[in-house]
């Protein structure tokens, strides 16, 4: 298993349409196979960014969703809000807190 990181900055004006475009489609991107978490999270100092955290069973899983139609019309929406270049990480997670 391993976590996508993906942060995001969005013009002041677009926050409110990004989180509605994220509660519409975060249970459909929450059922794509192999996905175990998706959470979202925005940053106390600046609250234009924001950042995603999902895990994933394995890369096959994200690389179909990241192909899959969700994910494109997520994007296509998503991307014209941004104010900077998103930023993504994929990496293994080695401590668990529970």
């Amino acid at each position: 298993m391993f976590v996508r990181i993906v942060k995001m900055s969005f013009h002041q004006e677009h926050i409110k349409a990004f989180q509605e475009i994220f509660e519409e489609k975060k249970e459909f991107i929450r059922n794509s196979d192999g996905c175990k978490l998706l959470e979202l999270y925005q940053d106390k100092n600046n609250p234009e960014i924001f950042f995603t955290y999902s895990y994933w069973e394995k890369e096959e899983n994200l690389e179909n969703y990241r192909n899959s139609e969700l994910f494109k019309t997520v994007w296509a929406k998503t991307k014209i809000l941004f104010n900077d270049k998103p930023a993504a990480w994929s990496v293994d997670k080695k401590v668990s807190l529970a």
